[in-house]
């Protein structure tokens, strides 16, 4: 039987800590009446959601390539990223919508005893998983998982936001508070998924790596005495992959054995530097190359 990878376990365990607090926290919900924690139900709902729709995609985005997508599935990721950061907005509105009805209506007195224990047990929770989400995140370059873990870092901020108005209200016995809580969590939950949906657009936008990588490429290309000039640098991210293509200009005299070896050192270099890169050099020959660029500008400045 073949053993799950770092992401789909990490992905799993998600699952399981999102579906235990979504529970506790809608029973406390229920128990004592509190907007802010019927919101954090719903914030748990809403990561148990998103971990589902991570949990698959970390399955097909490492499928390998196939005659359908010569490019791999790592899209699917940045899919998931966008999808997880609506359903986030969607969770915000309910909140808001919710809070607002409770402002406008007559506060009712609120049992805050089990209310503040489920919160703190799910601050605490979620930053243990959230804290393993992001390193497996990392070691992985998994945007799903980052944007699971992200759910969940929100979720501490909000809980921890939720135990002080529960406090709040036990102290002052003003319900209203709980209700500006929950709208206070809306507007955290908001901005996170701002975050979540740029970082979830570039790829699918095709933009390009990030000035770091590029660096890596340009270095590798720099440091090749072979390589006389390079031009059309391009790269894109893909998932977890990378990819890299440009074009390298050699000498001219070099044979077509000689112009394929040093290609494939160079981008065997890429990868190394570059984990999960996917490199394409196209070799031309530099003398000519500049010659054809002249006659080309020539012409356009003719015209």
């Amino acid at each position: 039987m073949k053993r799950p990878d770092a992401k789909v376990r990490a992905a799993r365990v998600s699952i399981y800590s999102n579906t235990l607090l979504t529970t506790l926290k809608l029973v406390a919900g229920v128990a004592t009446g509190s907007v802010s924690v019927l919101s954090e139900a719903v914030h748990s709902a809403n990561d148990l959601v998103a971990s589902f729709i991570a949990f698959f995609s970390v399955r097909i985005s490492d499928r390998p390539a196939d005659q359908r997508h010569p490019y791999g599935h790592g899209k699917v990721e940045s899919m998931s990223g966008l999808i997880e950061s609506l359903l986030i907005f969607g969770a915000a509105a309910y909140i808001i919508v919710e809070a607002v009805e409770r402002l406008r209506g007559q506060a009712e007195p609120l049992r805050v005893g089990p209310g503040l224990a489920v919160m703190v047990v799910s601050a605490v929770t979620n930053v243990l998983v959230a804290r393993y989400l992001f390193r497996v995140a990392r070691q992985t370059d998994s945007l799903a998982l980052l944007a699971d873990a992200e759910h969940l870092r929100t979720d501490v901020v909000t809980s921890v936001g939720v135990v002080v108005g529960l406090a709040l209200v036990a102290l002052t016995g003003l319900s209203e508070i709980d209700a500006i809580v929950a709208l206070i969590v809306a507007a955290v939950i908001c901005r996170a998924a701002y975050r979540l949906t740029r970082e979830a657009l570039e790829p699918l936008m095709d933009a390009g790596l990030p000035e770091g990588d590029l660096q890596v490429v340009r270095s590798v290309l720099d440091a090749e005495p072979g390589v006389l000039a390079y031009h059309k640098l391009r790269t894109r991210k893909s998932g977890s992959s990378r990819h890299v293509d440009a074009h390298v200009l050699m000498d001219d005299h070099l044979s077509l054995v000689e112009a394929h070896e040093l290609t494939e050192r160079l981008e065997d270099r890429i990868r190394e530097l570059l984990p999960r890169a996917e490199v394409m050099l196209h070799t031309e020959p530099h003398d000519a190359e500049v010659e054809h660029q002249l006659e080309f500008h020539g012409r356009n400045i003719a015209q």
